[in-house]
């Protein structure tokens, strides 16, 4: 029965053929012009692909300056120049760093230290043949690559620089800088996104709620900690309100943070593609709004005031919570990451002032404790089932260990060294005379 099927499937199979006519061979021109279109077509999602990083590169930066405006608004006037000063040198320090042996560390293949720190291209950067269509899968080139990762490698250190700010050596700051952003950062980084043994595990960290916020925010905690509060801060088992210098320009500095979040999230697709980058921006600004009203609620509930301070961390905190899952949380969840987030903002800075750790910007507040939050977040509300719980907080735990014991011994060896803080006289009298030579604020009258 077997062999008859067989013999009249192969009986009908000749007949189609027979019957079938026969296509002509495709003229090689019209080969070509498919080629060369698709050719085309390939390079200029390339070109959009990469210029939207570039753009993402840009609004990364303008963080920068939004960072100036929150931690010079919430400082003290005499302080304002010292505080715009360091974040004037953080991006410097950060980019030639990462230049340097940054980048290198922290994507070095298969990791090592040899090739971490000298790099399978040498010492610097060295495009080889990454300016082209092929690295990266036709989403942006190496020097696109290499910009977008420094800019977030900057941003670490400058979560430092608000935690610590009306207190610390210039010289200090900078040191440790060039430490954490060359050499601690790069490498903590590699565990996840230099495919390093987290990213084996299947931890997961979109654009750096951990790798980036909770790592500056590790860096925060410890700085605080070893210089200690400011002058005058807590006394008597009372918390001193040292009012900061311009409300305006920190709320200024915050939409200006929030602005640039679209391309910390969405440069983080890694490409300019339509729907995920238009997804990822909807989670992230649904997440802010969330974060700032239920900042606004607890700081009402909490402290019976309409706290603008906590608004503005609020919203802060929910960039920072949905960041690590913005791509995989829905944007129902999102909202809920925001508002946790929101809440958790306001009582992170209570305990601190209630441990005496002063936090000038709320910035161990907002990128330690909010981050560590959205990582955790990602276990919770992602769309991903490879995605569990247990895992990210393997992950939170691994960086804890990582970041916080460094930064601690850094700044504790700077104290042992060169000292961490300025003298009593030029902190009371403000660090913009005595450092800098120049106010942040001068008025001349006319005779």
């Amino acid at each position: 029965m077997i062999n008859l099927l067989t013999s009249v499937a192969q009986d009908s199979v000749e007949v189609v053929e027979a019957q079938v006519p026969v296509v002509a061979e495709v003229p090689a021109e019209l080969t070509a012009a498919v080629v060369d279109a698709a050719s085309v077509g390939a390079t200029a999602l390339f070109t959009a692909n990469n210029v939207w990083m570039m753009l993402a590169t840009a609004l990364v930066f303008i963080m920068h300056l939004g960072f100036s405006g929150v931690e010079a608004g919430f400082g003290q006037s005499k302080n304002t120049v010292n505080i715009l000063f360091k974040n004037t040198i953080t991006p410097i320090i950060g980019l030639l760093t990462y230049m340097i042996c940054g980048f290198n560390l922290m994507y070095p293949g298969e990791f090592n230290f040899i090739d971490g720190v000298f790099g399978f291209a040498g010492f610097g950067l060295d495009a080889g043949d990454g300016a082209s269509i092929d690295y990266a899968g036709g989403g942006y080139t190496y020097w696109t690559d290499f910009l977008f990762q420094g800019m977030f490698a900057a941003t670490a250190a400058t979560i430092v620089s608000g935690a610590i700010a009306e207190r610390v050596k210039i010289s200090t700051y900078m040191l440790f800088t060039v430490v954490y952003v060359g050499i601690v950062y790069p490498i903590l980084g590699s565990w996840k996104w230099g495919t390093g043994f987290l990213d084996t595990a299947g931890f997961y960290d979109f654009a750096g709620s951990t790798l980036v916020h909770s790592v500056g925010g590790w860096g925060a905690l410890a700085g605080i900690m070893v210089i200690g509060p400011r002058l005058g801060k807590y006394v008597d088992g009372k918390v001193i309100d040292k009012p900061g210098t311009s409300v305006p320009l920190a709320v200024i500095g915050v939409f200006l943070l929030w602005l640039g979040w679209f391309g910390f999230n969405g440069g983080s697709v890694l490409s300019a593609d339509p729907d995920l980058v238009s997804f990822v921006l909807v989670t992230t600004c649904i997440a802010a709004c969330a974060g700032g009203l239920f900042g606004f609620l607890t700081a009402y509930f909490v402290f019976k005031r309409l706290d603008l301070g906590m608004v503005l961390n609020g919203i802060l905190a929910g960039l920072v919570g949905i960041t690590a899952g913005a791509d995989v949380i829905s944007v129902n969840n999102s909202l809920i990451v925001g508002a946790v987030a929101g809440i958790l903002v306001v009582f992170s800075a209570i305990t601190l002032d209630k441990l005496k750790l002063d936090d000038v910007v709320g910035a161990v507040s907002v990128h330690l404790t909010c981050g560590i939050w959205g990582t955790l977040a990602v276990g919770i509300f992602s769309t991903n089932p490879d995605h569990s719980f247990v895992t990210q907080l393997y992950g939170v735990a691994m960086y804890a260990l990582g970041a916080f014991p460094i930064a601690f011994a850094i700044f504790f060896i700077l104290k042992k060294t060169i000292g961490v803080r300025v003298s009593e006289q030029h902190e009371t009298e403000g660090l913009d005379t005595h450092e800098h030579g120049i106010r942040g604020y001068t008025i001349v009258y006319d005779d």
